[in-house]
Protein backbone atom coordinates (compact mmCIF):
# COMPACT_ATOMS: atom_id res chain seq x y z
CA UNK A 1 0.00 0.00 0.00
CA UNK A 2 1.26 3.66 -0.68
CA UNK A 3 2.22 5.75 1.95
CA UNK A 4 -1.29 7.79 4.28
CA UNK A 5 0.07 10.67 2.60
CA UNK A 6 -0.74 9.91 -0.95
CA UNK A 7 -3.81 7.59 -0.71
CA UNK A 8 -7.09 8.89 -0.35
CA UNK A 9 -8.68 11.57 2.07
CA UNK A 10 -11.44 9.73 4.35
CA UNK A 11 -13.84 11.38 6.13
CA UNK A 12 -14.60 9.24 9.79
CA UNK A 13 -17.85 8.84 10.26
CA UNK A 14 -17.90 8.42 14.36
CA UNK A 15 -21.13 7.38 15.51
CA UNK A 16 -22.77 8.44 18.60
CA UNK A 17 -22.80 4.74 20.25
CA UNK A 18 -18.99 4.41 19.57
CA UNK A 19 -18.63 8.14 20.56
CA UNK A 20 -20.36 7.26 24.22
CA UNK A 21 -20.06 3.98 24.63
CA UNK A 22 -16.78 2.53 22.59
CA UNK A 23 -14.39 5.12 21.28
CA UNK A 24 -11.66 2.44 21.17
CA UNK A 25 -14.12 1.22 17.76
CA UNK A 26 -12.99 4.92 16.84
CA UNK A 27 -9.04 4.40 17.29
CA UNK A 28 -9.38 0.80 15.93
CA UNK A 29 -10.95 2.45 12.55
CA UNK A 30 -8.51 5.15 12.36
CA UNK A 31 -5.76 2.40 12.55
CA UNK A 32 -7.19 0.19 9.92
CA UNK A 33 -7.73 3.21 7.53
CA UNK A 34 -4.14 4.45 7.80
CA UNK A 35 -2.67 1.11 7.43
CA UNK A 36 -4.87 0.87 4.13
CA UNK A 37 -2.91 3.86 3.39
CA UNK A 38 -5.29 6.41 3.77
CA UNK A 39 -5.27 10.21 5.23
CA UNK A 40 -7.96 9.97 7.82
CA UNK A 41 -9.76 13.24 9.49
CA UNK A 42 -12.28 13.34 11.57
CA UNK A 43 -14.84 16.69 11.07
CA UNK A 44 -15.25 18.25 14.24
CA UNK A 45 -19.13 19.61 12.62
CA UNK A 46 -20.37 16.14 12.37
CA UNK A 47 -23.68 14.93 14.36
CA UNK A 48 -25.56 12.18 14.25
CA UNK A 49 -26.64 10.46 11.06
CA UNK A 50 -30.24 10.92 12.17
CA UNK A 51 -31.26 7.79 11.91
CA UNK A 52 -33.53 7.52 15.35
CA UNK A 53 -35.63 10.70 14.25
CA UNK A 54 -36.30 9.20 10.79
CA UNK A 55 -37.20 5.51 12.07
CA UNK A 56 -39.56 7.19 14.51
CA UNK A 57 -41.07 9.97 11.49
CA UNK A 58 -39.38 12.73 12.68
CA UNK A 59 -38.34 13.99 9.62
CA UNK A 60 -38.11 17.36 9.59
CA UNK A 61 -35.01 17.00 12.43
CA UNK A 62 -34.00 13.88 10.29
CA UNK A 63 -33.75 16.05 7.33
CA UNK A 64 -31.74 19.03 9.21
CA UNK A 65 -29.18 16.44 10.32
CA UNK A 66 -28.33 14.69 6.88
CA UNK A 67 -27.76 18.41 5.86
CA UNK A 68 -25.61 19.01 8.45
CA UNK A 69 -23.73 15.91 8.26
CA UNK A 70 -23.59 16.24 4.04
CA UNK A 71 -21.90 19.83 4.48
CA UNK A 72 -19.56 18.41 7.00
CA UNK A 73 -17.91 15.24 4.50
CA UNK A 74 -18.53 16.78 0.79
CA UNK A 75 -15.25 17.65 0.69
CA UNK A 76 -13.55 13.95 1.18
CA UNK A 77 -12.74 11.34 -1.25
CA UNK A 78 -14.76 9.25 1.16
CA UNK A 79 -17.11 9.21 4.05
CA UNK A 80 -16.52 5.54 5.86
CA UNK A 81 -17.92 4.76 9.01
CA UNK A 82 -17.71 1.46 11.96
CA UNK A 83 -21.28 1.05 11.74
CA UNK A 84 -23.38 -0.34 9.07
CA UNK A 85 -26.85 0.91 10.16
CA UNK A 86 -25.41 4.64 10.14
CA UNK A 87 -23.44 4.04 6.82
CA UNK A 88 -27.04 2.55 5.28
CA UNK A 89 -28.91 5.34 6.53
CA UNK A 90 -25.78 8.19 4.45
CA UNK A 91 -26.04 5.59 1.23
CA UNK A 92 -29.58 5.07 1.18
CA UNK A 93 -32.19 7.17 3.41
CA UNK A 94 -30.44 10.19 2.55
CA UNK A 95 -31.35 10.44 -1.26
CA UNK A 96 -34.95 9.98 0.14
CA UNK A 97 -35.01 11.75 2.73
CA UNK A 98 -33.93 14.84 0.91
CA UNK A 99 -35.54 13.86 -2.76
CA UNK A 100 -38.11 17.10 -3.05
CA UNK A 101 -35.57 19.46 -3.01
CA UNK A 102 -33.44 19.18 -6.23
CA UNK A 103 -29.83 20.83 -4.82
CA UNK A 104 -29.85 18.75 -1.41
CA UNK A 105 -30.85 15.58 -3.42
CA UNK A 106 -28.05 15.89 -5.59
CA UNK A 107 -25.41 16.26 -2.92
CA UNK A 108 -27.32 13.36 -1.05
CA UNK A 109 -26.53 11.29 -3.88
CA UNK A 110 -22.81 12.67 -4.22
CA UNK A 111 -22.03 11.88 -0.45
CA UNK A 112 -24.04 8.57 -0.87
CA UNK A 113 -22.42 6.88 -3.49
CA UNK A 114 -18.24 7.71 -1.70
CA UNK A 115 -20.34 6.31 1.64
CA UNK A 116 -19.08 3.15 3.04
CA UNK A 117 -18.99 1.12 6.24
CA UNK A 118 -15.59 0.27 7.55
CA UNK A 119 -14.90 -3.52 6.68
CA UNK A 120 -16.85 -3.32 3.22
CA UNK A 121 -14.14 -0.12 2.20
CA UNK A 122 -11.40 -2.00 3.31
CA UNK A 123 -12.36 -5.29 1.27
CA UNK A 124 -13.86 -3.73 -1.50
CA UNK A 125 -12.86 -0.54 -2.17
CA UNK A 126 -9.09 -0.61 -0.86
CA UNK A 127 -8.64 -4.35 -1.83
CA UNK A 128 -6.93 -5.03 1.92
CA UNK A 129 -6.84 -8.72 2.37
CA UNK A 130 -5.27 -9.60 5.27
CA UNK A 131 -4.43 -7.69 8.14
CA UNK A 132 -1.27 -7.97 11.24
CA UNK A 133 -3.21 -8.77 13.86
CA UNK A 134 -3.31 -11.57 16.72
CA UNK A 135 -6.19 -12.80 18.45
CA UNK A 136 -5.66 -16.27 21.12
CA UNK A 137 -9.22 -17.46 21.44
CA UNK A 138 -11.92 -18.79 18.97
CA UNK A 139 -15.13 -16.21 17.85
CA UNK A 140 -18.40 -16.28 16.66
CA UNK A 141 -19.90 -13.92 14.16
CA UNK A 142 -23.42 -11.83 14.23
CA UNK A 143 -24.66 -10.48 11.03
CA UNK A 144 -26.03 -7.34 12.13
CA UNK A 145 -29.27 -6.43 9.55
CA UNK A 146 -28.44 -3.34 8.37
CA UNK A 147 -24.85 -4.16 7.19
CA UNK A 148 -26.56 -7.53 5.87
CA UNK A 149 -29.33 -6.47 4.22
CA UNK A 150 -28.75 -2.92 3.74
CA UNK A 151 -25.55 -3.23 2.21
CA UNK A 152 -24.17 -6.83 1.65
CA UNK A 153 -21.96 -6.90 4.29
CA UNK A 154 -21.23 -10.72 4.43
CA UNK A 155 -18.13 -12.21 3.50
CA UNK A 156 -15.84 -9.33 3.71
CA UNK A 157 -15.60 -9.47 7.71
CA UNK A 158 -14.81 -13.23 7.90
CA UNK A 159 -12.01 -13.15 5.25
CA UNK A 160 -9.98 -10.72 6.95
CA UNK A 161 -10.45 -12.30 10.71
CA UNK A 162 -9.34 -15.42 8.44
CA UNK A 163 -5.95 -13.65 8.47
CA UNK A 164 -5.83 -12.87 12.15
CA UNK A 165 -3.06 -15.47 14.04
CA UNK A 166 -4.57 -17.65 16.37
CA UNK A 167 -8.05 -16.79 16.19
CA UNK A 168 -10.55 -19.37 15.06
CA UNK A 169 -13.77 -18.80 14.08
CA UNK A 170 -16.60 -21.04 14.85
CA UNK A 171 -20.52 -20.03 12.59
CA UNK A 172 -23.37 -20.26 15.03
CA UNK A 173 -26.62 -21.22 13.66
CA UNK A 174 -28.99 -18.54 12.55
CA UNK A 175 -26.36 -15.82 12.34
CA UNK A 176 -28.50 -13.61 9.80
CA UNK A 177 -31.64 -13.80 12.45
CA UNK A 178 -31.69 -10.40 13.77
CA UNK A 179 -30.98 -10.16 17.58
CA UNK A 180 -33.43 -8.12 18.42
CA UNK A 181 -32.38 -4.36 19.20
CA UNK A 182 -33.44 -2.56 16.32
CA UNK A 183 -33.15 0.78 17.49
CA UNK A 184 -36.03 2.09 19.24
CA UNK A 185 -37.58 -1.57 18.64
CA UNK A 186 -35.70 -3.07 22.24
CA UNK A 187 -38.05 -0.16 23.99
CA UNK A 188 -41.19 -0.10 22.68
CA UNK A 189 -41.25 -3.96 22.76
CA UNK A 190 -38.91 -5.02 25.57
CA UNK A 191 -40.63 -8.80 25.75
CA UNK A 192 -40.11 -9.55 22.35
CA UNK A 193 -36.45 -8.29 21.82
CA UNK A 194 -34.97 -9.94 25.25
CA UNK A 195 -36.66 -13.18 23.68
CA UNK A 196 -34.41 -12.52 20.34
CA UNK A 197 -31.48 -11.60 22.41
CA UNK A 198 -31.62 -15.12 24.61
CA UNK A 199 -32.21 -17.09 21.20
CA UNK A 200 -29.19 -15.46 19.83
CA UNK A 201 -27.32 -15.77 23.49
CA UNK A 202 -28.17 -19.60 22.97
CA UNK A 203 -26.96 -19.83 19.22
CA UNK A 204 -23.24 -18.44 20.56
CA UNK A 205 -23.03 -20.88 23.46
CA UNK A 206 -23.96 -23.64 21.09
CA UNK A 207 -20.72 -22.81 19.19
CA UNK A 208 -18.72 -23.02 22.35
CA UNK A 209 -16.80 -19.59 21.59
CA UNK A 210 -15.09 -17.50 23.77
CA UNK A 211 -15.74 -14.27 22.01
CA UNK A 212 -18.67 -12.89 19.67
CA UNK A 213 -17.52 -10.54 17.18
CA UNK A 214 -19.94 -8.07 14.62
CA UNK A 215 -19.86 -4.86 13.06
CA UNK A 216 -22.95 -3.12 14.58
CA UNK A 217 -22.61 -1.19 18.24
CA UNK A 218 -26.29 -1.44 18.52
CA UNK A 219 -26.26 -4.78 18.52
CA UNK A 220 -22.99 -5.75 20.39
CA UNK A 221 -24.18 -3.26 23.60
CA UNK A 222 -27.61 -4.99 23.24
CA UNK A 223 -26.01 -8.48 23.49
CA UNK A 224 -23.46 -7.58 25.57
CA UNK A 225 -25.97 -6.66 28.41
CA UNK A 226 -28.09 -9.71 27.64
CA UNK A 227 -25.01 -12.22 28.21
CA UNK A 228 -23.70 -10.68 30.86
CA UNK A 229 -27.06 -10.40 33.19
CA UNK A 230 -27.44 -13.81 32.27
CA UNK A 231 -24.39 -14.68 33.36
CA UNK A 232 -22.04 -15.41 30.34
CA UNK A 233 -18.78 -14.94 30.23
CA UNK A 234 -18.44 -14.24 26.29
CA UNK A 235 -16.36 -11.10 25.45
CA UNK A 236 -17.71 -9.15 22.88
CA UNK A 237 -15.58 -6.70 20.53
CA UNK A 238 -16.48 -4.74 17.43
CA UNK A 239 -14.68 -6.62 14.58
CA UNK A 240 -12.34 -3.73 14.02
CA UNK A 241 -10.97 -3.51 17.32
CA UNK A 242 -9.62 -7.30 16.90
CA UNK A 243 -8.36 -6.76 13.13
CA UNK A 244 -6.49 -4.12 14.52
CA UNK A 245 -5.25 -5.63 16.94
CA UNK A 246 -7.03 -3.44 20.06
CA UNK A 247 -8.83 -6.09 21.59
CA UNK A 248 -6.50 -6.75 24.66
CA UNK A 249 -8.58 -4.67 26.93
CA UNK A 250 -12.25 -5.24 28.48
CA UNK A 251 -14.82 -6.33 25.94
CA UNK A 252 -17.86 -4.05 25.70
CA UNK A 253 -20.01 -3.84 28.08
CA UNK A 254 -17.35 -5.61 30.93
CA UNK A 255 -16.12 -3.83 33.58
CA UNK A 256 -12.80 -2.12 33.27
CA UNK A 257 -9.73 -4.63 33.79
CA UNK A 258 -7.81 -2.48 36.74
CA UNK A 259 -4.89 -0.81 35.93
CA UNK A 260 -0.87 -2.74 36.95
Amino acid sequence: MPPASHGPRVGLFATCLMNLFRPNVGFAAVKLLEDAGCTVEVPQAQTCCGQPGYNAGDFDTARALARQVIAAFEGFDYVVGPSGSCMATLRIDYPKLLADDADWRLRAEGLAAKSFELISFLADVRGVQTVVADYAGTATYHDACSGLRGLGIKAQPRRLLGSVAGLTLAEMADTEVCCGFGGSFCVSYPEISGRMADDKRARVAETGADTLLGGDLGCLLHLAGRMKRCGSTVKVFHTAEVLAGMADGAGIGAAKEPQK
